[in-house]
């Protein structure tokens, strides 16, 4: 869930930060006010495109920043991986964003940068919208199959199937490649081999290659190292200290029996002279292992040249030649009985087949069974949301073959009495697909994974008992989820457990919007109940208020 949100110079907005909490969350405030900057600071971090104009007047650029709590769901572990991006740290994950007037934007994620392909792909995962302008997912085919599938609890024959379906693109595939593969002539099937026994001469994971290259660097400047030590060693040996040493080791001598004193500066000089010589030692040791390795050097030589070629040829890193040797294997081992190859691999790829179309079968039957319960726990809902002669079925039709089985899954429609089912994206106002989806995320609570639900004008064109009741039903649905609604209906408004207001001051030079929390304040929360219901000066539309807040309890 969000736990923290902070909005700067976003639309008519300078500033809001905002901590919020779990459970379900009202935003209220008048007509034009701009209750739609809270939703578009989230459409921001959900990945959506943003135009330019959306940055405050005489400001640079807007940015919107969330704190996100995701404990416990190693979704985002995964595919925070899967995108190369920095893991959460104590179970958050931080989401940044800006746009700027004239440049182009910065998005971060846990502290690095992310392109906004990747910001979409996390906000597929946290947050979903319904209401007007904003992706609507219900209306995709393959969202409707999630939904059925989710609530037929098909996860794990799912993956089953999808691993089924891997396997038998890959015979496809190997299928498709042995059987256009050119035959090779003798010469050219000779050089292909040559190079595939030079590839498999080479240790090619990547820690074998940054050895390789260390050695090399290292023999490679052998000559100069053992220059050096010679003049290191024949400076501490015979041609250097080592001769003026055993002078210089007398004359302390003299001096130490002519001053006592000068005894402790006399063994000094001897420490000194010791450590000379060892010095002088451990450097001719370092020679003498130069040495020993010359002809390792060679072999060295032999190896970093192979693997520059092959790099040249084929990299630029240690994976792209390694793919470029199994490449090569694949080559020549098609080339043995190309026919006979094909053959067995399309066998194979018909034998996995027809297990999958046994499992797409047993998804199809669960698919078939759930869609009924589905459809009439929703339909049950949807009345109570004020479609009192509204239909909603769900038809699952055969299909080709593809990775999610061998179905077709469309939820169909109606809000009318004498009017025909139609796919729910042909007939659904933005109103009416909000309450629909409402309704099947009730049912769906307990094993839906989206943990932010945002819903806009999902009361709209209802009032009274039905707003009450949809007021209700998104408590409910905040007991699983944190959900967002912008509403103008008081009955919704007091269902919150908690209450954000927004409002808009300007005067002759400038217009800004605020947004501000108010259910811990009695009074302001009264108040603001009272405008929503016609004056928030009337002793009726305030005591009307209180009642409101009391039944809420």
């Amino acid at each position: 869930m969000i736990r923290r949100l902070v909005i700067r110079d976003l639309a008519l907005m300078d500033r809001a930060e905002l901590e919020v909490g779990p459970g379900f969350t009202v935003v209220t405030g008048e007509t034009g006010a701009g209750k739609s900057v809270l939703l578009g600071a989230l459409s921001l971090l959900a990945g959506n495109r943003a135009a330019k104009t959306i940055v405050r007047k005489g400001a640079e650029e807007c940015s919107v920043e969330a704190e996100l709590e995701i404990a416990g769901d190693p979704r985002f572990a995964e595919v925070l991986r899967s995108l190369d991006l920095p893991a959460c740290d104590d179970g958050l994950l931080i989401l940044k964003r800006s746009v700027h007037g004239t440049k182009a934007g910065r998005i971060s994620v846990n502290g690095g940068a992310a392109t906004l392909t990747q910001l979409q792909q996390l906000g597929e995962l946290w947050i979903d919208f319904h209401g007007p302008g904003e992706p609507q997912k219900l209306m995709r085919a393959e969202t409707q199959q999630e939904m059925l599938d989710l609530h037929a609890g098909l996860a794990s024959p799912l993956a089953a199937y999808r691993a089924g379906w891997r396997q038998r693109h890959e015979l496809i595939r190997g299928a498709e490649e042995a059987a256009t593969a050119e035959r090779l002539s003798e010469d050219e099937e000779a050089f292909l081999r040559s190079q595939l026994e030079k590839l498999d001469g080479l240790d090619l994971s990547e820690e074998a290659i940054a050895k390789l290259e260390r050695d090399h660097a290292r023999a490679s400047r052998a000559q100069e190292l053992a220059a050096l030590l010679g003049q290191l060693e024949a400076g501490l040996g015979s041609d250097g200290l080592g001769e003026v040493f055993p002078k210089l080791l007398k004359a302390g001598d003299d001096v130490a029996r002519i001053d006592a004193e000068a005894a402790a500066l006399r063994d000094r000089l001897n420490s000194l002279a010791a450590e000379a010589e060892d010095l002088r030692g451990d450097f001719a040791r370092l020679g003498r292992g130069l040495s020993a390795e010359e002809e390792a050097t060679a072999g060295l030589d032999a190896q970093m040249n192979r693997w520059l070629e092959f790099r040249r040829k084929y990299g630029p890193g240690v994976e792209a030649v390694r793919e470029k040797r199994e490449a090569l294997r694949r080559r020549l081992a098609a080339q043995g009985d190309v026919e006979a190859r094909v053959a067995k691999l399309k066998a194979e790829a018909a034998k996995v087949e027809q297990e999958l179309r046994k499992h797409a079968e047993v998804l199809r039957t669960a698919r078939l069974k759930a869609a009924e319960k589905l459809a009439a726990a929703a339909r049950k809902m949807l009345g109570a949301l004020g479609f009192k002669k509204a239909d909603l079925r769900i038809a699952v039709t055969a299909a080709d073959l593809g990775p999610q089985g061998a179905d077709a899954v469309r939820f169909l429609f109606c809000p009318n009495a004498g009017q025909d089912l139609l796919p729910l994206d042909q007939i659904a106002s933005s109103g009416e697909a909000a309450r629909v989806m409402l309704a099947l995320k009730t049912v769906l609570a307990a094993v839906d994974r989206t943990p932010v639900l945002v819903f806009d004008e999902v009361d709209a064109n209802v009032g009274g008992e039905i707003g009450a009741q949809v007021g209700r039903e998104l408590a409910a649905l905040g007991a699983g989820h944190q959900v967002f609604c912008v509403t103008h209906l008081p009955q919704v408004a007091a269902l919150g457990h908690a209450h954000l207001v927004v409002t808009k001051s300007q005067d002759d030079r400038s217009t800004t919007v605020a947004i501000a929390p108010v259910h811990a304040k009695r009074k302001e929360r009264e108040s603001e109940l009272a405008r929503m219901l016609g004056d928030r000066n009337s002793k009726v539309a305030l005591s009307h208020a209180r009642e409101l807040l009391a039944g809420a309890k």
